[in-house]
Order: C-alpha cells, then sequence, then structure tokens
C-alpha cells in the first residue's frame, strides 16, 4: 500500500502546527510590547541578503524591505521581525495553494478537526498580517499600488475563510470531542476578531462598530466582511455550549474531559483549549440572537430554540478563571516544566454497575508534544487582558524559556 495518501497528511498538519506555534508567539508577544525574535532569539534561516517575494495571481505582497521597520539596530545581531513574518506567510500560502480547495471549501485530506486548526490559523495569520502592514506605513512612504496589493491578498485569503465556513462539517463534528468542538470555537472566534481589527486599521472611517449586524442590513457604511460576523458568531456559540458539557467536578476536583464517548481523560490541550475559547468567548463573542437549532430547550420559551446570548459574558471569563487555576494546580507539567498529555484515572469503569475508581487523575500519561506547549499562551494572553494581572503573563513567559530551555537552543 502506498504511502503517499498518509505523508501528504503529515505535511497537511505540519504547516498548521508551524503556524500555530509561530502565531502563537506572535500574539502573546503583541501586548507585552516585544516582537518574537527579541523575547526569545531566534535565529531565521532567511539570509537577509535575499529578500523573499510570494506571489500570488502574479502580484507580489512582500518584500522584505516593506516590513522592516526603521529605527535602531537589531538587538545583538537578532534576526529581523520581518524575517518571521515572511516565513509566516511562506507557510500560509503553501497551506492554501498547495491543500485548500476552493469549490470544496476545505483542505480534502485534512479531517474534521485539523480542518478547524487550519481555519483558525489562517484568520490568526490574517490578524497577524494587517496588523504588520498598518505597521509598516508609519515607516515608509505612502504607497498606493503596495496598498491595493496588500488588501488584495487579504481578501483572497479571508474569502477562503468564508467558504470553509460552508465547507466544514459543523454536523459531525458536534458529535465529536470536546477538544475537536473547541477548535471550532476558537476558529470562527478569531475571524470576527480579524474582521474587527481589519476594519478599525484600514477600513475606520466606515467601520461603525456594530458588530452584530443582519447580513440584510449590511450596506455599504461597513467593509463587506461584516455581514458574516452573525454567522461566525452563532457557530462559535454553538460550539462553546456543546464544548462546556465537558467540564467535569466529579473526578480531579474539576477539568474537562477529552471525550464524551471514552473513558475519562483529562488531557492538558482539552483543557487549555476550553481556557482559550471562554476568554476569547469574553473579549470578542458579539452576542448571538440566533435561536437554531430548535433542538436545544429554551426553559422559559421551549418553542423558540436557544435563547439570545450576550457579549462580554462574565460566565465566560469565571470560566477561563476556573479553568485555568485547575490547570496549573493539576500536576500536569513534567520537572522541565513542559505540559504532559494528560491524567487517567485508576479503577474507574463505565455502565450500569460502574464506578469513579479512585476518582482522582492518578494514571500520568507523561508523553510531551509541541502541540501542548502553544495553544495555552492565547489564553493567557487574553486572562491578562481581561484581568490585568500580570500573573498569566509571567506563566506564559516561563512556559515558552522552559520550552526553548528543553530544545537545548542558545538564548544567549
Amino acid at each position: 500500500m502506498s504511502t503517499r495518501p498518509r505523508s501528504r497528511k503529515l505535511l497537511l498538519l505540519a504547516v498548521p502546527c508551524s503556524l500555530l506555534f509561530v502565531t502563537s508567539l506572535l500574539v502573546f508577544y503583541d501586548k507585552a510590547g516585544l516582537s518574537s525574535e527579541q523575547a526569545i532569539g531566534i535565529h531565521s534561516s532567511f539570509p537577509s541578503e535575499s529578500p523573499l517575494r510570494s506571489s500570488i495571481s502574479g502580484q507580489s505582497i512582500l518584500t522584505e524591505e516593506s516590513t522592516r521597520p526603521s529605527g535602531p539596530a537589531a538587538i545583538d545581531g537578532l534576526s529581523k521581525p520581518s524575517d518571521t513574518f515572511i516565513a509566516l506567510l511562506q507557510a500560509l500560502n503553501v497551506m492554501q495553494s498547495h491543500f485548500y480547495t476552493i469549490w470544496q471549501g476545505q483542505w480534502p485530506h485534512a479531517i474534521d478537526w485539523t480542518a478547524a486548526v487550519m481555519g483558525t490559523q489562517v484568520s490568526a495569520t490574517l490578524a497577524a498580517m494587517t496588523e504588520t502592514w498598518k505597521s509598516c506605513t508609519k515607516f515608509h512612504p505612502h504607497d498606493a499600488s503596495q496598498d491595493q496589493e496588500r488588501e488584495n491578498t487579504i481578501n483572497l485569503y479571508f474569502t477562503q475563510i468564508t467558504s470553509f465556513y460552508f465547507g466544514e462539517n459543523s454536523f459531525g463534528l458536534r458529535t465529536q470531542a470536546y477538544d475537536d468542538m473547541l477548535w471550532v470555537v476558537l476558529g470562527w472566534l478569531e475571524g470576527i476578531k480579524f474582521i474587527n481589527l481589519h476594519s478599525d486599521l484600514h477600513h475606520a472611517s466606515t467601520h461603525s462598530g456594530d458588530t452584530n449586524i443582519k447580513a440584510s442590513e449590511s450596506n455599504s457604511s461597513l467593509w463587506y466582511a461584516h455581514q458574516f460576523i452573525p454567522q461566525f458568531a452563532h457557530r462559535a456559540r454553538l460550539f462553546y455550549d456543546l464544548a462546556s458539557r465537558g467540564w467535569d467536578t466529579s473526578l480531579c476536583g474539576g477539568g474537562m474531559v477529552w471525550n464524551p464517548h471514552l473513558a475519562p481523560y483529562k488531557n492538558a490541550i482539552t483543557n487549555q483549549l476550553y481556557i482559550s475559547a471562554s476568554i476569547s468567548m469574553y473579549l470578542y463573542f458579539p452576542g448571538d440572537n440566533n435561536a437554531s437549532p430548535f433542538s436545544f430547550k429554551n426553559p422559559v420559551r421551549p418553542e423558540t430554540g436557544m435563547p439570545p446570548a450576550k457579549a462580554h459574558d462574565q460566565q465566560h471569563l469565571e470560566n477561563a478563571v476556573e479553568a485555568y487555576q485547575w490547570l496549573k494546580t493539576s500536576g500536569m507539567t513534567n520537572w522541565r516544566g513542559l505540559y504532559i498529555d494528560g491524567f487517567h484515572i485508576s479503577g474507574w469503569r463505565g455502565g450500569k454497575n460502574g464506578s469513579i475508581g479512585t476518582g482522582r487523575c492518578d494514571v500520568r500519561d507523561g508523553q510531551v508534544y509541541t502541540y501542548n506547549q502553544g495553544v495555552i499562551l492565547s489564553g493567557l494572553r487574553g486572562l491578562w487582558e481581561a484581568t490585568g494581572s500580570k500573573m498569566y503573563l509571567e506563566d506564559g513567559h516561563q512556559l515558552i524559556r522552559n520550552v526553548i530551555a528543553a530544545t537545548g537552543w542558545n538564548t544567549r
């Protein structure tokens, strides 16, 4: 049997994982006022004398010079911020041009959850692109043709995200593991975040601030992408409500279980995703008045389906704070300070005569994956933004230092 399909799937997963780590660092350091290079000293493999030019639809979207801010020289020879940005764009271009099929609205070689991861990373990368290009205009003369090329690039990838909204297997994902559902939440909240950010930075004169406008009410006073916000918000809300059922206090004193169909397993990624999704719901969810699907029972009016949901719901913030406190005290890190995979519960058995066993997280899976070290960073950045507590930033910085130390890289 040929191994090519499997190899292609592994490569497909590797690209968003690379995007995940880079965008997690960029997001985390954004509010700290540092570039990721200044903070951790990653050296790029791109030679500075050979600017990369990515061609999409025959247009040059980036040169090194267009992303290099003027000002003080790089600190102690660290790589330029433009190098990381170029690598980010190159990874995005590979993922979308080689693996995405717009007529299907899908990455055909992906499975449901990896497609949700990739959708999340495309939207997060779009946010990094629009913010970086806005910064460039502070240091370089206005160039209308370059502005047009950049906007065209943004719209190229954003239209792929809108087609993915219809291509995503949203019905199948409702019955899958909780971490799969939480990637759906993060993906569409990232889409909303990008739309508002791009509007504020590049369409300020046309951005009304009404983030819950109905598609039928949209007009030329809004950037066209705002018509998608209600749909993105509804899907994020629906999947957050479904995934929140995984929070369980009967075992281990709290924490999310991984899969509702299997023996309880409390793992790092599901809890990290729940933290990140909860704080993102608090920060970016614009509210939702869509009552579909009607199978959800409204305790006040059962015939009307889901009740309205408000923006900046305090419950979402409380969920994030509680979940991180549980994760931090759960013992789910090793001697290097890295997150392990998770815990089983000894003696647990299901069925009619089932038992919770010890009820404790006492069967440890000590495998360490990079996947479990990056997702939490966006949650910690969000918790700091929402609460103002420096503890969350300090914990994030420490985790990054632990990851770098574990690789053996020289961080000077």
